[in-house]
């Protein structure tokens, strides 16, 4: 029978180092009951260090209301990382034209949400940084790089993990937040669920801003062409610099098909410069081209997905985030993973809560994982077919198709404004989490 937890730290083992494992982390930390010991955390990366190459995202009002809450956002600001975005806008990329536009402003120019957050254009590697800044305040944190786990094996009591270098360990909980390519999912929880590739890339880089140059956008550009989707964006305070991101179609070949694929591609920066310079030629706003041709650390990533159902968990193993259901990236992937994490955690504790009422009646921690997944599985299926528009949206079109496209986004933007919205305003570190 498992302890109560008044007295011995719940002992917890996180696969995955990356920004889902570190705020499900925090997220555990910070909902621990009271008067209850935080658990024991140990962070397992396989990497040599936390990885921070990457493109720019945008951390909406939702993702930035969960940081602050975890202390992460606090330590971004400290390092005067990101550039503000009040709002993304849409342009035809033939024309110069603006379409549309997805705001964060808010009634009043705020935000949205209590407490009120716009968006915050950022690169991976700084967001990264500041939530291993929040990590470092905390002593019931560990974080080990270089340890690949090779064997998950499960008992009634315990999950034991073995490592390639030999060594092992133990836990009363073993969260799987390693991604697409999950070793957790992988080698324990679904081996058969293994990741599709979706048909799209996506291509980014960073510009030099200059003098000459005047951007069409205030904050950040989502411009829609024949071959695809290129954002261009401030993503620094300086504003000195701009991210050229491109979603496209790219035919799927064996450099495609491994986990690393992306960085062989990455390799032959040349080739996918002059692909974008191709996709995205005839651009009314000159400086496009200009950023395309200067891009620097020019990678190609392809993008991977899983079903739409699928296995998260097992008596003592959870999936979060990406590594239990990754899609393509639709506006607010990273807010969901925060989510998930917070989520998860107050179930959680609500659980602990339960197992230290000293009636005797424990229940097996499934039964909080139970709760997280009949909490969550309808927000993440409803984003999951979202997420396959951002699918067609980048797929190439002729002339006719790409004129259609321009009518139909202003409309489905319109429509879709109060949803998401919605989701915006959300905290989920009080709403109802019935458990």
């Amino acid at each position: 029978m498992p302890p109560t937890f008044t007295s011995k730290p719940l002992n917890i083992t996180i696969l995955g180092g990356g920004i889902a494992g570190l705020t499900t982390a925090l997220s555990l930390t910070k909902f621990t009951p009271p008067n209850t010991p935080p658990p024991l955390i140990t962070i397992y990366e396989i990497r040599p260090e936390p990885a921070t190459i990457g493109g720019a995202v945008n951390l909406t009002p939702n993702a930035l209301r969960l940081l602050s809450h975890l202390g992460a956002l606090q330590e971004i600001h400290s390092a005067g990382a990101g550039a503000p975005c009040p709002a993304v806008e849409v342009f035809d990329l033939y024309t110069g034209s603006k379409i549309a536009e997805s705001s964060f402003r808010g009634p009043e120019g705020k935000g949205l949400g209590d407490p009120a957050f716009q968006a915050l254009r950022i690169t991976r590697g700084e967001a990264l940084e500041g939530v291993l800044a929040a990590i470092a305040k905390h002593a019931n944190i560990t974080l080990v790089c270089g340890k690949k786990t090779t064997k998950i094996s499960e008992t009634d009591e315990v999950v034991t993990l073995s490592f390639a270098d030999g060594s092992s360990t133990q836990c009363d909980i073993l969260l799987g937040c390693d991604g697409i390519h999950s070793v957790t999912r992988l080698l324990h929880v679904e081996p058969s669920r293994t990741a599709t590739y979706s048909g799209i890339c996506n291509a980014f880089g960073f510009a030099p801003l200059h003098p000459h140059q005047r951007p069409h956008f205030e904050a950040s550009a989502m411009n829609f062409a024949r071959g695809g989707m290129l954002l261009t964006s401030y993503h620094n305070k300086a504003q000195d610099s701009v991210y050229v991101g491109a979603l496209m179609q790219v035919p799927l070949e064996e450099d495609l098909k491994s986990r690393d694929g992306w960085r062989a591609r990455g390799k032959d920066a040349e080739k996918t410069r002059q692909d974008m310079l191709t996709r995205y030629a005839g651009a009314k706003e000159l400086a496009i081209a200009e950023w395309i041709a200067e891009a620097r650390d020019l990678y190609l990533w392809p993008v991977f997905t899983l079903s739409k159902h699928g296995k998260w968990a097992t008596q003592r193993t959870m999936l979060i985030g990406d590594a239990a259901h990754a899609m393509p990236p639709q506006g607010e992937s990273t807010g969901i993973v925060f989510e998930d994490g917070v989520l998860f955690a107050r179930v959680l504790a609500r659980w602990m809560e339960k197992s230290s009422s000293g009636d005797g009646n424990v229940a097996p921690v499934k039964e909080a994982f139970d709760a997280f997944e009949k909490l969550r599985r309808a927000r993440i299926e409803t984003a999951w077919e979202e997420s396959q528009s951002v699918v067609k949206t980048v797929q190439e079109v002729g002339w006719f198709g790409h004129r259609l496209k321009m009518n139909i986004v202003p409309w489905y933007l319109w429509w879709t404004r109060g949803y998401r919205e919605k989701h915006f305003v959300e905290d989920v570190t009080v709403c109802d989490i019935g458990y």
